[in-house]
């Protein structure tokens, strides 16, 4: 059991740290290497563990390329460009209207899409508009809250969802059934904690004029007009294949193909680097990083958690939900939220629960993993790179700021989200 906490320790740190550029893939497969090694887990748990996360890694890979193309053809900025548009000189409404966006492409696109792929552009749009440092940050901060809090609705809106779905078999549409509404809670507290914080650092104007024309920002038509087309075939295929068994990566991987075959026609988006810069380090991160989780599951380590689990469930639906999204958001802030998910579908897995108590609690541990993350710098991958991105643009978020304004933030937001879920399954 200390063998394979020390391991699990120690390559967490290392996937954090990543030490004269060591890629989170490598680390993690060498952390998986050392419990290979040590008798930690055995090599029987390699299929098991490729079966749990092989769908989930493949489906967020297709899904970034797609915003990656999406992106070089200039479909994020023409979009924030006409909410901008939309905000009509009025600061205040400008920050609503750029978080509602923030909330759409998560939802869609993924959580990491859009905090790496939105953040850039809305910098450079506040830039343009002569926008404060104190005005930015407050955007830029709610760019990246919103980016996790509101990539719930969907399977595919991250990839914690997808790995938990893929675990407990939980079908696209009923999935979708319960966290849509779920998310549209916690898209509304998140909207109201951000405004009442970031209130006083918002500008009540702003020129219009100062923006570009929303057309301009398109940079290859047949991308961006292919890109609306892939985006309507990606849900129908996820809400009506899935039912005849099609996993959810070939669908995602059509779309990529699609995209990409237009892009290579039109000759104007790299395509060679997109997809260089595609996120293949998680397809190794993956694997190794669960390897090694199961090494906790094989020393015994999730017992503990079931337990608590078991202890929860034994008092219905409010405390199954509130109690394990707490526990597992917690968990995600301290450990990430990669290995937390499955350290939680694993004890979740092992309860006694039944019915709708054990549903709330499969639900409740995605929306911890989703949330928790928010609150220190270390709880996603997602925001270690957004904080990277922030300090290429000269913006420096320090790690003590962050965790005082994530805290406050994100604790009011989950509580509300849990409760909306177990509404909603009552």
């Amino acid at each position: 059991m200390l063998a394979a906490f020390i391991i699990f320790l120690l390559t967490l740190i290392f996937v954090i740290w990543q030490p004269k550029g060591l890629g989170i893939g490598w680390s993690a497969c060498i952390g998986a290497a050392v419990a290979l090694a040590s008798g930690v887990i055995r090599w029987s748990d390699i299929p098991l563990v490729w079966h749990i996360v092989w769908n989930a890694t493949a489906t967020f890979i297709a899904i970034i390329i797609i915003s990656l193309l999406l992106d070089k053809a200039g479909f994020f900025e023409w979009a924030a460009l006409h909410v901008a548009r939309w905000g009509d000189g009025r600061g205040r409404l400008l920050f609503v209207l750029l978080v509602l966006l923030g909330a759409a492409v998560s939802g869609i696109f993924a959580n990491d899409g859009a905090a790496l792929i939105l953040t850039p552009i809305v910098i450079a749009m506040l830039q343009a508009l002569r926008f404060s440092p104190q005005a930015t940050l407050a955007f830029v901060m709610a760019a990246g809250f919103i980016a996790d809090t509101a990539s719930l609705p969907l399977v595919v809106s991250n990839l914690v969802n997808i790995v938990s779905a893929d675990y407990f078999k939980l079908g696209f549409a009923r999935y979708a059934s319960v966290m849509i509404p779920v998310n549209l809670a916690s898209v509304g507290m998140s909207l109201l904690v951000l405004y009442a914080f970031f209130r006083k650092d918002i500008p009540a104007k702003y020129d219009i004029a100062q923006l570009a024309a929303p057309a301009t920002a398109i940079r290859d038509r047949a991308s961006f007009v292919a890109g609306w087309w892939v985006l309507a075939l990606l849900l129908l295929g996820f809400f009506w294949l899935e039912g005849l068994g099609v996993p959810i990566s070939t669908v995602a991987a059509v779309g990529a193909a699609i995209s990409l075959t237009v892009a290579v026609r039109g000759r104007v988006i790299p395509t060679r680097e997109v997809i260089a810069g595609a996120p293949w380090q998680i397809v190794f991160f993956s694997l190794g990083m669960y390897l090694v989780v199961y090494g906790l599951r094989n020393a015994g380590l999730t017992d503990i958690l079931t337990r608590t689990l078991d202890g929860l469930a034994a008092h219905g639906v409010w405390a199954a939900a509130l109690g394990t999204g707490v526990l597992t958001a917690i968990l995600s802030s301290i450990m990430n939220n990669m290995p937390t998910v499955l350290v939680g579908a694993l004890a979740i897995d092992a309860t006694t629960s039944q019915g709708v108590v054990r549903e709330a609690m499969v639900y409740a541990n995605v929306i911890g993993c989703d949330l928790g993350p928010k609150i220190t710098p270390i709880g996603s991958l997602a925001t270690l790179l957004w904080l990277h991105v922030l300090d290429k643009k000269q913006i420096h978020i320090s790690w003590g700021y962050y965790f005082r304004v994530g805290a406050m933030l994100t604790l009011p937001v989950l509580v509300v989200t849990l409760a909306a879920l177990a509404i909603r399954l009552q």
